[in-house]
């Protein structure tokens, strides 16, 4: 047993540094450039899969994930200082890479405002400034200034863009309140009610040689064109746009001057399409898309231009470069994957890996080669791939939302509801039984049995089935099928008898099951939504996040390896490892895992665990030496509707991880009766480590008005602990109603929308399109006081909608008054 040590409350800056873990690989697909920075022949590309890497002058191309170093894989923003260090700005914080060591900088262990960084630039003298979803920051190296809202003349938190006159003052574009310059001392800000600003939305900014500011706005108002491409002199406003001048479309999404003074201008739109790329030399305009030219895509998000004039261009679909005459592409991509959305996975059976995507169709991967089957190039009926198994034979089935398909590694077989027995074309899952039956669940036609001749069907009508909208399905060793279901619990059936297993007459925690397995004693793994279930006939044990370590309550795919262990992907909580003593969390944070919202997991032939993400591509982890306790830190603080728990280890030796403990005091009852400290959650340690490592945990479970008392129960791998020093806060109720800004803003397709109540409400939460139509009611019932978060996701509502901007409006009524706040979110596909 070693003693955890802390040193209290350092306020020293430390700068964790990290190296490539060879245990994991990331696969993704790099084709979204957010960013392009040249450095003399090497192109530097920021992706939504990575960062990249081209040396022109030897044609190699190095790719670098989270499994190299990247806090994320999502790359915004890049730039070079004069020492060659490369500053990155990711969707997690800020990095600095200097060839050999990557630093990152975060909100945990700096003053960087937010972890989001959309936008860096340097000054003449080497400062690096900063563009955060929630302010602008300075950093000289060494010291910190963060200008906000609140505490400067930046016009609103979120910013887009940043450029440098020759007279080092700030030119930044903010996301609503404008454009602002800024001297070092002065703010002016110019927006579209005090100045030739058609639109507050400035998503990029270029400074040409005469010092004229051209500024790309980014909105959706019908019915107008007062947006697109807006030139300032310093005097005079000229704004460009589809009514009045040769620009494709009015949002703007990049800006770049050539030698000759010429701008180039990418594109995009409310659709998330865009319409090119344009040439205006200040006169005319010339459009180049895909129809005209080697374009890759009409969706241009950014550009460079490099020393020989040669235009860098980025899109949706990959990069190209332009010579005026000849366009040649750049691989971005470290992988053949379509798409970074993977639904479904199979790794097992052999060493061919199939892959299924969420729009991207259905990839198979040999280890060397990548071949993807989509509706264009092949007969599969839909790009949605939500299940694959393989018979024995080795045909592939392939569930998909347009129905299955077979794939005899040369033919397809389509089966939909026009052409068989299928009763519903969204298939959920596929299993194959001892007998070679196919036994395909759908999302809302129940269960169907294909024997290659005849279709059965079974659902709630006209069997015992509890509900026709399954989302899971596997067959035991007894050839019994376990069939998990939306709302309606577990469903056994033996060919002849239904047993139905819910929350009301059995240990099953939910009625909502996600996700089955069964290991080789034919015990039963169930995911619901709210825990994991472990059934072996008779007993039921559950685990979730309040006692186990299981690090999200909503479990989303399951797979028991040889050994026994298990591998859990959840939603928001990453993967856990169980070996049914102690629990292993793998995520974002403590890991090369690149999301942490699991949709499938497999096993291959060498026990490499094969994870399929919501969007950071496959991830694969070679599970080997576990390589990451000595405590620098820990401190608390109220946190938006919670409180935030930070802490740091400096060493780490034997280390399973942290329980978080709670004494909360709400009353003098509770001071006289001594309560005791409970425990509340779980954080993952990093087993051995000599590298700085930060940890976080937010407590949202509060009582009003209370004091909480919280300290660290570090545990080691054999089952000793030792405790930390105590740290205290006070919570206290929302004072004010208020209705705080979504975030990630724009969003595709979840964001959060957060609001306080004083006090006990009636609240109505409710999402309009443009022209006030409603779109979502996200709450509509009576509140008690406190801070609330809400998710709102695009694609469930019930009709598809566009790209654009859409308004939020919180209603609440209660003692404490009246309150009605509406504010803007902008989906962007």
């Amino acid at each position: 047993m070693k003693k955890i040590i802390l040193i209290f409350l350092i306020l020293l800056t430390f700068n964790p540094i990290f190296s490539q873990n060879p245990e994991w690989k990331n696969y993704t697909n790099g084709q979204v450039v957010n960013v392009i920075a040249i450095e003399d022949s090497l192109l530097w590309v920021g992706t939504n899969g990575g960062l990249v890497k081209i040396d022109e002058t030897n044609d190699t191309t190095t790719y670098f994930t989270k499994a190299s170093g990247l806090p994320s894989n999502h790359i915004y923003s890049i730039t070079i200082d004069k020492n060659g260090d490369k500053w990155i700005g990711t969707g997690s914080g800020l990095v600095k890479y200097d060839g050999t060591n990557w630093t990152i900088k975060n909100t945990s262990n700096s003053n960087l405002p937010h972890n989001y960084v959309k936008f860096i630039t340097t000054d003449s003298i080497d400062n690096k400034w900063i563009g955060t979803y929630s302010g602008l920051a300075k950093f000289d190296g060494t010291n910190w200034t963060v200008y906000k809202s609140s505490n400067s003349g930046l016009p609103q938190n979120e910013v887009c863009s940043i450029a440098i006159d020759e007279n080092d003052n700030k030119w930044i574009g903010t996301f609503g309140g404008g454009l602002a310059k800024f001297d070092g001392t002065n703010w002016i800000v110019y927006d579209s009610f005090n100045s030739g600003l058609p639109y507050n939305y400035i998503n990029s900014i270029a400074i040409d040689e005469t010092g004229n500011k051209w500024i790309g706005t980014i909105g959706s108002v019908p019915g107008t064109d007062a947006f697109g491409l807006v030139k300032f002199d310093g005097a005079n406003w000229t704004v460009y746009n589809k009514s009045n001048s040769g620009l494709p479309d009015n949002w703007v999404r990049s800006i770049a001057l050539d030698e000759v003074g010429n701008k180039w201008i990418g594109t995009s739109n409310s659709l998330g399409t865009g319409n090119g790329l344009a040439k205006f030399d200040g006169t005319n305009w010339t459009v180049y898309s895909t129809s005209n030219s080697g374009l890759l895509s009409n969706l241009v998000i950014s550009l460079a231009i490099d020393g020989s004039d040669n235009k860098l261009i980025g899109t949706n679909r990959g990069l190209v470069k332009f010579d005026e005459i000849n366009w040649t592409d750049y691989s971005t991509s470290n992988s053949g994957l379509p798409t970074n959305e993977v639904y479904s996975i199979m790794a097992g059976r052999n060493d061919v890996k199939w892959i299924g995507t969420r729009s991207g169709g259905l990839v198979k991967f040999d280890g060397t080669n990548w071949t993807v089957f989509n509706i264009s190039n092949s007969a599969l009926p839909n790009n949605k791939i939500t299940s694959i198994a393989m018979d024995s034979l080795g045909n592939k089935w392939i569930g998909t939302s347009g129905g299955v398909g077979k794939f005899d590694n040369t033919t397809w077989t389509i089966y939909n509801t026009s052409n068989s027995g299928l009763p519903n074309d969204i298939v959920s899952a596929i299993a194959i039984d001892q007998n070679g039956n196919k036994w395909i669940a759908t999302l809302y036609g129940g269960l169907a049995k294909f024997d290659d001749t005849n279709w059965s069907v079974y659902n709630s009508s006209n069997y015992g089935l509890p509900g026709n909208y399954i989302h899971s399905l596997c067959i035991d060793g007894s050839n019994n099928k376990w069939i998990g279901t939306y709302n309606g619990g577990l469903a056994k059936f033996d060919d002849t008898n239904w047993t139905i297993f819910n929350s009301s007459n059995s240990g099953l925690p939910y009625n909502l099951v996600y996700s089955l397995f069964i290991d080789g004693s034919d015990n039963k793994w169930i995911g619901t939504e709210y825990g994991l279930a472990k059934f072996d006939g008779t007993n039921w044990t559950i685990y979730n996040t309040t006692n186990s370590g299981l690090p999200d309550r909503s479990v989303r795919s399951i797979v028991v390896e040889g050994s026994g262990d298990k591998w859990i992907g959840t939603l928001y909580g990453g993967l856990a490892k169980f070996d049914d003593s102690s629990w292993t969390i793998f995520n974002m944070n403590n890991s090369s895992l690149p999301y942490n919202w699991i949709m499938a997991l497999d096993i291959d032939v060498n026990g490499s665990k094969w994870i399929a993400t919501r969007y950071g591509g496959v991830a694969v982890f070679n599970e080997g030496n576990v390589v990451p306790v000595e405590l620098t830190s820990f401190n608390a603080s109220v946190f938006d509707s919670g409180i935030r728990l930070d802490w740091e280890t400096a060493t780490e030796l034997n280390n399973l991880g942290f329980e978080i403990e709670k004494k909360e005091i709400v009353s003098l009852k509770d001071v006289k009766n001594n309560i005791g400290f409970i425990n509340i959650g779980f954080v993952e340690g990093g087993g051995n480590s000599t590298s700085l490592k930060s940890y976080s945990f937010i407590d949202e479970n509060l009582a009003a008005n209370s004091i909480n008392t919280y300290r660290l129960k570090q545990i080691d791998f054999d089952g000793t602990f030792a405790y930390s020093e105590e740290v205290e806060v006070t919570f206290n109720n929302p004072q004010n109603f208020s209705l705080h800004q979504n975030y990630p803003n724009p969003f595709n397709p979840v964001t959060t929308i957060s609001y306080s109540l004083p006090n006990t409400s009636m609240v109505s939460l409710k999402v309009y399109n443009i022209l006030g139509k409603e779109v979502a009611t996200l709450v509509n019932e009576e509140k008690p006081s406190g801070s609330y978060k809400v998710e709102f996701d695009a694609e469930s509502v019930s009709r598809r909608i566009a790209s654009g901007i859409y308004l939020y409006k919180l209603t609440a009524s209660g003692d404490a008054g009246n309150f009605t706040e509406t504010k803007k979110l902008i989906l962007l596909k």
